[in-house]
């Protein structure tokens, strides 16, 4: 019997491991040339994401939000964000809601890199998704889902 991994090599499902596989590692190397490009290191390059995503979201992040999301010290925070502001790549700006709050808000350089680098690809990812037939999108959605629960903690699944 072979093996492959800790999976017996025999069992065609192995494959569409073998494709989640090749998937991440294509994912995390697409992070990092990103970050490299605008010269952020990999939790620089997440915190611009978060910030970016909860700008569109229409819920700006504080630092506290930040250090929350990104499972950091306040501490680590205060230093990710000083080097972002220094970079150009964020700014602090007043909460709209609250006076005495700061909220994270990436700079229009950051949109503007993040376009032009990500844009693209993003296009080419929806244009694969759309590529599945309707029919079997919902099969797809489980099977990725069930592997998110397969590697999330039972402890961790119970917090959400």
């Amino acid at each position: 019997m072979s093996t492959d991994y800790w999976y017996d090599g025999a069992d065609p499902a192995v494959a569409l491991l073998h494709a989640v596989r090749r998937f991440r590692a294509a994912d995390q190397e697409m992070r990092r040339r990103t970050g490299a490009d605008m010269g952020l290191n990999a939790t620089d390059t997440e915190a611009v994401r978060h910030i970016i995503s909860a700008e569109r979201a229409g819920s700006p992040l504080t630092a506290r939000g930040l250090a929350d999301t990104l499972h950091i010290s306040t501490a680590a925070t205060a230093k990710l964000l000083n080097r972002l502001t220094a970079s150009g790549h964020v700014r602090r700006a007043p909460h709209p809601g609250d006076r005495r709050s700061v909220i994270i808000v990436a700079t229009d350089l950051t949109h503007d890199e993040v376009d032009e680098w990500l844009s693209p690809m993003h296009g080419r990812m929806l244009q694969a998704a759309r590529d599945v037939p309707a029919g079997d999108r919902r099969a797809v959605i489980g099977f990725l889902d069930a592997l998110v629960e397969a590697v999330t903690p039972d402890d961790a699944a119970r917090d959400h």
